[in-house]
């Protein structure tokens, strides 16, 4: 296959380093589908080895393809503190149905710098009584950072849960001014 031929299905990855460790960034035509906190190499290869069973194509190590270059552009950015909201294509197809519903309405309606409680997300989508399915939508967010599940907290005032480690929740947290900064 001739490398100019635009494949459909292309996947894209690269690795950025951020403050919170190494961050796998992987992307289709449509937009930013995949983004991986802790990304050692047995992170890597599981990460790998699921987008392409559920893509249906290898991932390709690119990271100077338009798209992961600005996403690294924008992390870099973030991270910096120079940055509060991220503007990439994103593709869903990793998620559907009512975590999607609930994704979406998290990344279009909590603010950087802000934080929503899991029964409160779950009422902004009309489901009042879900916010434990909130915190399952909030677990399976194949798009971390950029669709900001670390500002979805409880209502008690407690963190909440994270899959990228209740640490890097906090330092985000903290780099958004809500949180004081981690003491270590």
């Amino acid at each position: 296959m001739d490398s100019h031929g635009q494949n459909e299905q292309r996947v894209v990855w690269t690795v950025v380093g951020t403050d919170i460790g190494p961050l796998l960034l992987a992307a289709t035509p449509d937009g930013l589908v995949n983004v991986v906190f802790h990304a050692t190499d047995a992170v890597r290869e599981r990460t790998l080895d699921r987008l392409a069973s559920r893509l249906g194509t290898e991932p390709v190590e690119a990271p100077d393809s338009p798209l992961l270059a600005e996403a690294i552009r924008q992390f870099e950015a973030y991270f910096a503190g120079t940055r509060r909201d991220f503007d990439l294509p994103l593709d869903w197809s990793l998620i559907s149905g009512f975590n999607r519903q609930v994704l979406r309405e998290l990344a279009s309606g909590v603010p950087y710098g802000s934080v929503v409680g899991y029964g409160d997300l779950a009422g902004r989508v009309g489901q009042p009584r879900a916010a434990q399915a909130v915190g399952v939508a909030m677990g399976s967010n194949p798009l971390p950072v950029v669709v900001p599940c670390h500002r979805v907290v409880e209502s008690d005032g407690g963190i909440g849960g994270f899959g990228g480690g209740l640490e890097t929740k906090r330092k985000l947290l903290a780099l958004e001014g809500v949180l004081p900064e981690p003491l270590f």
